[in-house]
């Protein structure tokens, strides 16, 4: 092989914690450009105290190439990514989400990656003066800031970020599980609501469980099935709010839930009740299971849902909009089978993971280009 025609060598950076999305999403950018000859990809964790190490095993034994680096300090963490980077030389080096694009970045200026890209995966993240700083500074060395959704494009503008690097690639879903999926109509699920999503502030699982109780006291008995893991301190207040709310026969606790597609398949509703998001995911596979969606209005969800054709919007906290949207969805079953069937539609033509591995292969492509142009002008 010439020195032409190697393949691209590309490392993502991203935390091993695997409760948030941009683990999923780089995961699932590996497992693409591990297909495409081009492109040779490895996938380095920030390690976690809590992570599931047998979901680390998982990825080793399904032969994705696998590296995890110590999280005890940012320095340490710094210094052992840098001596990884350092041995397999890539390319183009991508730091995925908060605050491993500032840690990621470090490193690959200590060894002299070439290009580097800093993946925003959400429009709401602690940036302290210090940190925003930092990340302002790191720019400078950056090709370009990408954001998951063009809102989170927006937003980092808005930060001050250079508007001229900051650009769009929508993150996307695979749909292979859902394009095989033996889907009843919508009258023939079950009547139940399903949120996947980790514990976490950010979700708001508690307007959801006051949502439910409402339409308990209208004369409505709603199941609701939560399929997510989190930490004991955010995931017990939820269910002490059930206990309260003597809602426990219809709050079901799934945990990390193997089959999401079949869940969805299943039942009538999905909710994602979140105060902020960059794209949404689980709505995104809502609508490709032929869910009818409910979803807060907030950046990240506009994008995904147009209001009254592919899903419901509601405004974020408030418990009777949400409840009003969910008996809507009962009370009118025809509308809510139409809305569903054209999310399920619009999932198919335009959230493809797909799109979203090409639109990533393409950037690589002229980054290179840009990158030789620079080294021999």
């Amino acid at each position: 092989m010439t020195e032409q025609t190697k393949p691209i060598k590309v490392v993502h950076f991203v935390t091993g914690g695997f409760s948030g999305g941009a683990t999923q999403v780089a995961i699932g950018l590996v497992r693409a450009q591990m297909a495409n000859p081009e492109l040779e990809p490895l996938l380095i964790l920030r390690k976690k105290g809590h992570a599931d190490q047998a979901r680390v095993q998982q990825l080793i034994d399904e032969g994705l190439p696998v590296l995890q680096v110590n999280n005890w300090t940012h320095l340490t963490t710094i210094w052992e990514l840098s001596r990884e980077l350092k041995e397999f030389k890539p390319d183009i080096l991508l730091a995925h989400g908060f605050s491993e694009h500032i840690w990621g970045r470090y490193a690959g200026l200590l060894a002299k990656v070439p290009i580097m890209l800093h993946i925003e995966h959400n429009t709401r993240e602690r940036y302290t003066w210090w940190r925003t700083l930092q990340s302002k500074w790191l720019t400078k060395y950056t090709a370009r800031i990408v954001g998951v959704s063009d809102g989170v494009r927006q937003v980092m503008v808005e930060r001050g970020f250079p508007s001229e690097k900051c650009i769009a690639i929508p993150n996307g879903i695979h749909l292979g599980p859902f394009e095989q999926l033996e889907l009843k109509p919508w009258a023939e699920r079950k009547p139940g609501v399903v949120m996947v999503s980790r514990f976490a502030k950010q979700k708001d699982h508690e307007t959801l469980v006051r949502a439910i109780a409402n339409l308990r006291d209208r004369g409505i008995e709603l199941p609701v099935y939560f399929a997510g893991s989190g930490k004991a301190k955010a995931i017990n207040p939820i269910k002490k709010l059930v206990r309260e709310l003597k809602i426990e026969h219809l709050v079901h606790f799934l945990g990390y839930h193997k089959n999401v597609p079949a869940l969805l398949a299943e039942h009538q509703i999905l909710v994602q009740s979140s105060n902020w998001e960059a794209c949404g995911l689980s709505v995104l596979e809502g609508m490709a299971a032929g869910c009818a969606v409910v979803a807060t209005d907030i950046i990240g969800m506009r994008e995904n849902i147009e209001h009254g054709e592919t899903g419901l919007l509601v405004a974020p906290k408030s418990v009777t909009t949400l409840a009003d949207a969910l008996q809507y969805y009962l009370d009118h079953p025809d509308r809510a089978t139409e809305m569903a069937h054209a999310a399920r539609e619009q999932a198919f033509k335009a959230h493809s993971k797909e799109a979203m591995n090409d639109a990533y292969a393409e950037l690589f492509k002229t980054l290179m280009a840009e990158h030789s142009a620079e080294k021999n002008g």
